[in-house]
């Protein structure tokens, strides 16, 4: 039987109260994530602000689960 797949999550927020993020600052983060396995799942716009949040996962690897099982600093 095929064991279901877990996932790992990213939230970051981009902009400020103040200013919204430039696209190509957000861009660049986005392809560095890319590049590292993690897909965009959603995006939230603040209300009142110029802030979003990206929520972005990626399957969780076998060792990536025994590597948090083990005490920190052992690894």
């Amino acid at each position: 039987m095929t064991e279901a797949p877990q996932w790992e999550y990213r939230v970051q927020t981009f902009g400020s109260g103040l200013r919204g993020p430039k696209d190509d600052a957000v861009e660049g983060e986005l392809n560095g994530w890319g590049e590292e396995g993690w897909e965009v799942v959603a995006v939230r716009s603040h209300e009142n602000s110029y802030k979003m949040t990206i929520v972005a996962k990626r399957a969780l690897t076998a060792a990536e689960r025994r590597r948090r099982t083990l005490p920190e600093g052992s690894w």
